[in-house]
């Protein structure tokens, strides 16, 4: 977890990043923005307010980490903090490079320096790129004497940031810690942030083990056991079920537990055993056997595993418990559920 509203700004510098395919142009500051307390704290919730998820990623690149031109400019930032400017152009013009896609928006684009960041309970330094590309319709209203006017004016509406990263000066050898927010990734065109400019990996911290072992679960569950075995709806929603509990209910992760746990008969665990390295393969991912389990990870993959069956376009059956409280059959009239309860509220 990281806290970067409390931290200080040391310096901005801001450009305007244009539609390179579009021939927009890019132009170019010639100095630090010039800033003031009142004004750093209008800044410091605009850049750091929409980094609420604790999915952290690194640089990367195929062939050597220090041909990743954004690593290579962030690492200069850290090493000599005076020459934030100079790299901030480089930043800029390497953005502009990537900008092909005929829908990507121009705007403004911030290098910012920040001290006294909070990562993982450790003070760290941290660059924050930033890029506003959607502006907003604001009323300036006005008195003149006694009458009142009002004249609409485009800005940046500090509650909605675009696309950032935040850059935090620890594990410089495995590309840093890096936080990321991209609000316009719909679309071929949106993906050239993550991929093209910073060109980023996930962290394979517990947060990554935690989400990619529920990912696998899920999927085993809802696509591989239906072709495998003859099991029921219910029955998956109950192995979803078992599986969110497991991961809430204990602080570490172990594979053979968890198997013999949640899918207990012997051919089921044979199966999800296979089942994982066919799926290490397709997704070109490592699964770890233990980890140390991620409460938020859990929280939000847990939102995916539905625990719902839908009937035709006439009901939907929710299970939270025990599955044994619910039978399937089928008579003259078609297929049906029976379920059974103590008290109905």
């Amino acid at each position: 977890m990281h806290i970067v509203s409390e931290s200080q700004i040391v310096s901005i510098a801001l450009h305007h990043v244009g539609n390179k395919a579009m021939e927009e142009g890019l132009v170019l500051s010639k100095k630090y923005l010039n800033t003031y307390s009142k004004l750093n704290d209008i800044f410091i919730e605009y850049f750091t307010a929409s980094f609420k998820s604790d999915a952290y990623f690194n640089f990367f690149h195929e062939s050597d980490l220090e041909m990743n031109e954004v690593y290579t400019y962030v690492q200069r930032i850290f090493d000599q903090p005076e020459q934030a400017f100079d790299q901030s152009v480089l930043l800029a013009k390497h953005l502009y490079e990537k900008s092909l896609h005929p829908k990507i928006k121009g705007g403004e684009f911030y290098t910012v320096y920040f001290e006294e960041c909070s990562l993982e309970g450790k003070r760290v330094e941290a660059v924050g790129l930033f890029k506003t590309e959607n502006k907003d319709t604001f009323l300036q209203v006005q008195a003149r004497g006694d009458v009142f006017e009002v004249e609409p004016q485009q800005g940046t509406n500090i509650q909605k940031l675009d696309k950032g990263c935040l850059i935090f000066n620890v594990e410089a050898d495995q590309g840093y810690v890096v936080a990321v927010v991209d609000n316009t990734n719909k679309g071929a065109e949106a993906q050239y942030w993550v991929d093209d400019f910073l060109h980023i990996k996930q962290r394979q911290d517990d947060y990554y083990k935690t989400q990619t072992v529920l990912s696998m679960c899920k999927n085993f569950v809802t696509k591989d056991m239906p072709q495998q075995f003859e099991v029921s709806k219910a029955d998956q929603v109950d192995f979803l079920n078992k599986s969110v509990k497991f991961f809430k209910e204990n602080e570490s992760f172990d594979m053979d537990e968890f198997a013999r746990e949640v899918m207990q008969q012997p051919e089921v665990i044979d199966r999800f055993n296979s089942y994982k390295i066919e799926y290490q393969k397709e997704n070109e991912v490592s699964i770890d056997d233990q980890f140390e389990i991620s409460n938020n990870a859990v929280k939000k993959q847990a939102r995916i595993f539905k625990s719902i069956i839908k009937l035709d376009k006439n009901f939907h059956i929710y299970i939270h418990g025990n599955r044994q409280m619910i039978e399937q059959g089928e008579d003259e009239k078609g297929k049906f559920y029976k379920m059974y309860f103590k008290e109905e509220s």
